[in-house]
């Protein structure tokens, strides 16, 4: 049995308190996303992520669809986790690295999910790692060496 997590770790040439103001900013997403499918937040919903905030996202995979995320994990500048009502969750990790660099994680975890054996026979977990290696490649063009 696997962990039921795909993880992908790159170092970004900035630090961590910049990438995490990227992350706590909902309208921020689509910007980020490797995958395609986040294609915006969700009117009226908040501007700034934390612990416990409830936020919208205007999704595509096919057909168009709406999804609302819950903040699971918070420390700031370190670690913010969302899930929505399947219970799995999308990760992101911050270890600052020498030289002003940040070593960030990004992670699809469906050992939290209410049905995981189904994600298990799904190509969710191979196509969310290929959509977190475009992910990071976008945040890393963000922040190119000085």
């Amino acid at each position: 049995m696997s962990k039921r997590q795909v993880s992908v770790t790159r170092t970004i040439n900035t630090t961590p308190d910049k990438i995490f103001e990227l992350l706590v900013d909902p309208a921020k997403h689509p910007e980020l996303d490797g995958s395609g499918t986040v294609k915006a937040a969700r009117p009226g919903g908040v501007e700034r992520l934390e612990l416990g905030s409830k936020f919208g996202m205007d999704m595509k995979m096919g057909a168009p669809y709406k999804i609302q995320n819950t903040v699971v994990e918070f420390e700031k500048d370190r670690l913010i986790a969302w899930r929505h009502f399947n219970g799995h969750r999308w990760r992101w990790e911050l270890e600052p690295a020498d030289g002003d660099r940040t070593e960030v994680t990004e992670t699809f975890d469906w050992s939290t999910a209410r049905i995981p054996f189904l994600i298990d026979l799904s190509f969710f977990p191979r196509k969310n790692k290929q959509g977190i290696e475009k992910t990071l490649d976008r945040l890393a063009a963000r922040f190119p060496e000085a």
